[in-house]
């Protein structure tokens, strides 16, 4: 068995080894299981007329019990002490919670099925009063206790083991899930930022030749929009105050590249600022107003990103007052790459409850729109 990574270990050692939610859990649903057997066999000890139908539920719920505490309550046990082993050994615990294996769940098994009827027969006398016999004497006479139990147990452990290894193999297909997630968030992030760094480096070899003046300015944005982009790519999410700082330092870098041509608005209001959402979901779309809307304009134009509320919702748009998309460009739903990037993270992160739409500005231009759920 190959040891487990430092990451996996760690996360495993907090979902396994100490499960009390989950096997608190599965002693309750292992309890209520038994309990409804326990009367469906009392109802039909009842029927037959053998012995009255308190003295059967009573004799079935304390025999039940027992067989339950010394299975459920056992393999729970040697579960976690198994996990335990395994942590100190440095092994992976991927295992199931609650189940020690098929050889200990047999031996707890018959353990169960041997001393639950007896310890439950005895309770059962004691508390009705009746002469004390042996604790044995409950398999005296017929067979009928030991096969009742038998049969019981046998169903009680089938079902909740099935049950509860496919709890575990959703468990483990959701964090499965969610790991791949986390990773195309990664890769898609890292996609993100080689491509704005490409072109902005494209922009800046030109200016050294033409104006040495402006590509050193322009140099020391870039270096402190890395600075701050480097900071930021280390979470998940941010504040939306952070993501419109970061919008504003590129902003600026591209007024540097491009003067007078570019006019940008920021309007972000004070209620919306500590609102979560992803590092680097607004610089794409600004960039991608500015190399398809703007630059292609011989006047240039103006830039405004905003955030509203609206509901549960949060929105974000960024209008500018470019060229405008083509009729193929809206039909395809913007090839662009960083629109395709920016759509991905949205629909890994949220899926259908967020949105990318892109649509012509009543005033001319574009309008990008994003609608992601509010924390």
């Amino acid at each position: 068995m190959k040891p487990a990574t430092a990451p996996a270990q760690t996360a495993l050692q907090a979902d396994y080894l100490l499960p009390w939610p989950r096997v608190r859990i599965q002693l309750l649903r292992g309890a209520g299981f038994v309990l409804l057997l326990c009367l469906a066999i009392a109802l039909l000890l009842g029927a037959t007329g053998r012995t009255s139908f308190g003295d059967a539920l009573l004799h079935s719920l304390l025999i039940g019990l027992c067989c339950w505490l010394l299975i459920d309550g056992g393999r729970h046990l040697l579960s976690h002490l198994r996990l335990r082993a395994r942590a100190r050994r440095g092994l992976c615990l991927d295992l199931p919670v609650g189940f020690p294996g098929w050889p200990w769940m047999v031996v707890l098994m018959l353990l169960g099925m041997t001393l639950g009827p007896i310890a439950g027969t005895a309770l059962a006398r004691w508390l009705s009063g009746e002469a004390w016999q042996p604790p044995w004497a409950a398999f005296g006479g017929g067979h009928l206790t030991w096969i009742i139990t038998l049969l019981a147990s046998v169903a009680s452990v089938v079902t909740l083991t099935l049950l509860e290894r496919l709890g575990h193999a959703r468990a483990a297909a959701e964090a499965a899930r969610r790991v791949a997630a986390e990773n195309q968030l990664k890769l898609l992030e890292s996609q993100l930022e080689p491509h704005m760094l490409f072109n902005t480096l494209a922009n800046l070899r030109v200016l050294i030749g033409s104006d040495p003046a402006r590509a050193q300015a322009m140099l020391d944005r870039l270096i402190a929009f890395l600075r701050a982009t480097l900071n930021a790519s280390r979470q998940t999410m941010h504040p939306l105050a952070t993501e419109f700082e970061r919008t504003a330092d590129y902003l600026a870098l591209m007024q540097v590249r491009m003067g007078s041509r570019l006019q940008t608005q920021l309007s972000l209001p004070a209620e919306l600022q500590d609102a979560a959402v992803p590092p680097l979901l607004l610089q794409p779309l600004v960039e991608n107003s500015i190399k398809h809307g703007l630059e292609p304009k011989v006047g240039g134009g103006r830039i405004e990103v905003s955030a509203r509320r609206e509901g549960a919702l949060l929105v974000l748009e960024i209008r500018d007052s470019g060229v405008g998309l083509a009729d193929a460009a809206l039909s395809a739903g913007g090839g662009q790459f960083g629109l395709q990037q920016v759509r991905e993270r949205l629909r890994t992160l949220y899926g259908d409850r967020a949105s990318l739409a892109l649509q012509p500005a009543p005033e001319g231009g574009t309008l990008a729109t994003i609608r992601l759920p509010l924390p």
